[in-house]
């Protein structure tokens, strides 16, 4: 492999809308969640595990696992509309989240409590992404891999948002982060159709992060799986290193 990538790549996608003007009183939180993958990994085991399910299931790759379509059966997803079925899918799909290696990092933007404690908060995104691309550097200066160009790939949202994203991504990389350090990392923008294994992955488990901490006692086994894949600090801790939960 060049001696200009890094081994490893991350997938980011979010839960939650990120605005403050109107906050759901069902779901008042935005999470950014970031999937780690080392690249062999990623294409030796999630991309064919995927496929397999989706022809499985579909009869066709080009479904795209989407966590909001699929827990409400639209779509493609109209098929599980019975709970045998339902079921037995969601089982397979915790299955590969769980079969499948890589390290987990999660920033969750209580938004409620941001309004609160700030007059005028920063924008929970760039606040979730701060945290998260932190964590990532971290995570892989603890593994040694910290070396080389690692690229985040998240999906574009519209040409304004993405903008304001990528000069807040250069921001933090630029040294406007916890370590004062520059960040090895380079964005990517995918198309929402781009059908990225690692994204749908992404996608995924951000939401039951946001349920977790809203409903903490609730049954929630999805959570239960991506748990055991937080970064963790030397002491075991994820709560602070792989999860980050503001203010």
């Amino acid at each position: 492999m060049s001696d200009r990538f890094s081994e490893h790549i991350v997938f980011v996608d979010e839960s939650g809308d990120h605005g403050l003007k109107s906050i759901d009183p069902n779901y008042p939180v935005f999470v950014l969640a970031f999937c780690i993958f080392h690249k062999t990994e990623y294409a030796n085991t999630l991309v064919p595990e995927m496929k397999h399910f989706k022809f499985k299931h579909f009869g066709h790759d080009q479904v795209i696992l989407h966590e909001t379509d699929i827990r409400k059966d639209r779509g493609n997803f109209a098929i599980l509309k019975t709970r045998e079925k339902k079921e037995a899918f969601l089982n397979e799909l915790s299955d590969i989240v769980e079969a499948t290696k890589f390290t987990f990092v999660a920033s969750v933007i209580q938004k409620e409590a941001l309004l609160a404690r700030y007059s005028n908060p920063e924008n929970p995104y760039h606040v979730a992404l701060g945290f998260g691309l932190e964590r990532v550097f971290f995570y892989l200066q603890s593994i040694g891999a910290a070396e080389g160009k690692t690229y985040i790939v998240v999906e574009k949202r519209g040409k304004q948002e993405d903008a304001d994203l990528e000069l807040e991504f250069r921001r933090v990389c630029d040294g406007n982060n916890y370590q004062r350090t520059a960040l090895p990392f380079e964005v990517v923008f995918a198309d929402k159709k781009s059908n990225s294994a690692g994204l749908q992955m992404a996608d995924l488990v951000a939401r039951p992060v946001g349920m977790k901490i809203l409903r903490p006692d609730q049954p929630n086994r999805a959570y239960e799986i991506i748990e055991r894949k937080f970064y963790r600090n030397g002491r075991g801790q994820y709560k602070g290193c792989g999860l980050k939960c503001f203010p």
